[in-house]
């Protein structure tokens, strides 16, 4: 974690703000990960890391037909899984991840997903953003705010967080926002870095936040 530093000046009240545009933008605020249960999100956002939410959906089919739960994954061979998931990039990592995670599931938890912070990331690969998807999406906990790529640069282009640490960003965004908003308040934010707030070439014509954004891009001279 790095130095820690203040909120930016008007923070908070940005933050209101932002908070109203996006519950406006996006009412009913979903994944865009395809799971049915704790074990389905947590392999997914696994396989998600360095990867689109679209590739990922292309391969949990094939991986949860094989290997229905953590039990049956506890007992695939690393090639049999690598040979699935290899299109999601960083396969090696991946495969070895989610079988020692598998295989930690059944024989510490009983063959369940733990529905807490401090035992998720006990499991290989599960760092902290992981967790907090998990927890949200399939126990409806909010114990943090998952910050990933689009979370991270809308935050700073808002003036939410003067960081560029992710755990920072986190702690920033929980003292911002309501805690029975966190885990709405990331995949609002995922939609609307997809939609509108590119990493590059953002539409600020088309963002309702451009007036108080204070990194808002000048319309392109025609």
């Amino acid at each position: 974690m790095s130095a820690k530093k203040s909120l930016p000046r008007g923070a908070l009240a940005r933050a209101e703000k932002v908070l109203a545009a996006l519950q406006a933008r996006y009412p009913r605020p979903a994944t865009h990960l395809e799971a049915d249960n704790a074990w389905e999100l947590l392999v997914a956002t696994v396989l998600a890391a360095q990867c689109t939410d679209a590739r990922v959906n292309t391969v949990t089919p094939e991986l949860f037909r094989r290997w229905p739960g953590p039990a049956e994954l506890a007992l695939a061979t690393q090639e049999e899984l690598e040979s699935v998931i290899r299109s999601t990039g960083f396969y090696h990592s991946k495969a070895r991840n989610l079988l020692g995670a598998a295989q930690r599931v059944v024989s510490v938890y009983g063959g369940e997903v733990p529905p807490r912070l401090d035992e998720l990331i006990t499991l290989p690969g599960v760092a902290r953003k992981t967790a907090n998807v998990v927890l949200f999406g399939a126990f409806g906990i909010n114990e943090g705010l998952a910050v990933d790529t689009h979370v991270k640069r809308i935050s700073y282009r808002l003036g939410l967080t003067a960081h560029t640490d992710p755990v920072d960003i986190e702690q920033d965004l929980m003292r911002l926002f309501p805690r029975a908003e966190w885990g709405d308040v990331n995949h609002r934010m995922v939609w609307f870095g997809r939609d509108v707030c590119h990493a590059r070439s953002p539409r600020c014509t088309e963002c309702e936040m451009a007036d108080f954004c204070p990194r808002r891009e000048p319309p392109k001279s025609k």
